[in-house]
């Protein structure tokens, strides 16, 4: 018995830390405490820094191998005479690996922490019921090692179609067929923010109980999620479950999640493909499976339905955002903050002018590599998914904002943000958005500050009353889907007012920067007519 539970330590993950004890049986001189790094003893922690450093070597060599063995090949090392030592000296090494492993385990195994860790890790994966998950969510450690709490082929099949565009399918496992050699090396970035995310988790775990989950994908990837639940507790907001999408390199840890949370909601917070416990590659496929496989879990285990969310991104996140909501159109509403209308012109912005399509076109002319690769491989087409969605929207346009920008930040009529609003209302209310309605909006996107904004507004003689009292009078005579035909009989002076109003409702600008952090106090449940 002492020998399988050793086994088991050998091949155990590493355990980061202990959020709290997870029964009175702890071991003595922790009694007390709300939670703990966990501390090897001596023999755990030199041999675990030891095979640190020989998986990192190795991530190394992998993707310098092709140097490496151009150079063995110009000192002749390919041959018989050569390759023999090589491959002695190889496998000695192998072995000593193999020892100080098995040392790992010894040390594991006499540390009362890891064998109680262990222990309990094991009951999980032969029993996952809810008391054993509350166990294993005391402790924080490699999340590979963590058992799936939820497969997307619990509840239903994957999305073929909708409107003839595919939705979800299976990424090709060819494209990823090197994630589980390459995983180390590609989630350094990850362990740099490592102890970022155990400062969060030592603060949510705690102290708003949130738990953390498994999720697996119809391509079979594993999304690392993270749930606050505030409905007993959080009053209305507590039970509006706001899933959130985080903007590129962004973590649940320390990305947008903490607005929602902030303001009292029910919070679902989830990793790219790629990132921190998920697995896989971040293309825009994955991302949908991976948010697909959320919604899911979020209906199905965790009790909400679809009208009690609100999906909420920052920056590249509006992508999934703006496709669950298509794919989902009963969701109660959508907040995008920072987001674009499309990736290519903003692809076109970094790329040099010598790639577009013909000498002198500059940037944004149409770099046909650049094209034809966004196209293929990241057509993050915001804008055209979101006009499928016919339900409540709020854009957050950042004025000082560096990133989504074609001309920088001071022109703030290159803000991709702008193009997305457009977009969006000329399909809604084509009639209203007309070349006079248009131009008022863009006026009135071009201002500097809030009393420019409001000059624009007062110009125009923009009546609020009157605005709400036509588009309520057009919802109440006739069916209520996107496009509206409201507008159609009014003059100008009408249509630019009710396009101003329009804006006004569908966007908020917040002055400052692409990445500063959105405070709960400019994060708002979308305008409903």
């Amino acid at each position: 018995m002492a020998g399988w539970v050793w086994f088991r330590c050998l091949f155990g993950p590493n355990l980061h830390r202990i959020h709290r004890p997870p029964d009175q049986n702890r071991p003595e001189g922790r009694a007390g405490r709300r939670g703990w790094t966990y501390q090897p003893k001596s023999l755990e922690k030199h041999t675990d820094s030891i095979l640190g450093w020989a998986s990192a070597l190795w991530s190394l060599s992998y993707y310098s191998s092709p140097l490496i063995l151009c150079y063995l090949y110009r000192k002749g090392y390919f041959c018989s005479t050569k390759l023999i030592p090589v491959s002695q000296y190889v496998g000695t090494v192998l072995v000593c690996l193999l020892g100080i492993a098995c040392l790992r385990g010894l040390g594991r195994w006499r540390n009362p922490e890891y064998l109680q860790f262990i222990t309990i890790l094991e009951e999980t994966r032969k029993n996952h019921n809810h008391s054993n998950k509350k166990k294993l969510a005391c402790y924080d450690f490699d999340f590979s090692h963590w058992p799936a709490d939820f497969n997307w082929k619990e509840v239903s099949s994957p999305k073929l179609s909708q409107g003839g565009v595919s939705l979800l399918k299976p990424e090709p496992r060819h494209r990823g067929s090197a994630d589980s050699v390459l995983s180390s090396f590609r989630t350094l970035p990850c362990h740099i923010l490592s102890d970022r995310s155990l400062i969060w988790e030592e603060d949510a775990v705690p102290r708003f109980e949130g738990q953390r989950n498994k999720l697996v994908a119809c391509d079979g990837n594993e999304i690392d999620t993270m749930f606050v639940d505030r409905r007993r507790d959080g009053g209305e907001r507590g039970k509006t479950l706001v899933i959130c999408c985080e903007g590129n390199a962004g973590f649940y840890e320390v990305g947008c999640m903490n607005t929602p949370l902030d303001g009292g909601y029910s919070v679902l917070g989830w990793n790219h493909p790629g990132f921190a416990g998920s697995t896989g590659v971040p293309f825009p496929q994955n991302e949908a499976n991976a948010m697909d496989v959320v919604i899911q879990f979020a209906v199905h285990k965790l009790g909400f339905q679809l009208p009690d969310i609100i999906v909420y991104a920052w920056s590249i996140g509006g992508f999934t955002a703006s496709w669950a909501v298509m794919s989902y159109p009963e969701v109660r509403a959508v907040v995008l903050d920072a987001s674009f209308d499309d990736l290519l012109p903003l692809a076109l912005k970094v790329m040099p002018d010598s790639w577009s399509e013909s000498q002198g076109q500059g940037r944004g002319g149409g770099g046909p590599l650049v094209t034809h690769t966004v196209r293929q491989y990241m057509n993050l087409n915001n804008a055209e998914q979101l006009c499928k969605y016919q339900g409540p929207v709020l854009l957050i346009r950042r004025t000082k904002d560096e990133i989504i920008t074609t001309m920088g930040p001071e022109d703030i009529m290159s803000n991709r943000g702008n193009d997305l609003l457009l977009k969006l209302l000329q399909f809604r209310y084509p009639k209203v958005m007309t070349e006079e309605g248009v131009r008022a909006v863009r006026q009135w996107l071009g201002a500097a500050s809030q009393l420019e904004e409001a000059s624009v507004y007062s110009h125009y003689e923009v009546d609020d009353d009157w605005c709400t009292s036509v588009l309520q009078s057009y919802q109440t005579d006739r069916e209520t889907f996107f496009p509206w035909s409201v507008g159609e009989d009014m003059t100008p002076e009408g249509r630019r007012q009710l396009a101003l109003f329009l804006a006004r409702k569908y966007m908020r600008n917040f002055d400052t920067t692409h990445c500063t952090p959105l405070p709960i106090s400019e994060f708002q449940p979308p305008w409903r007519l």
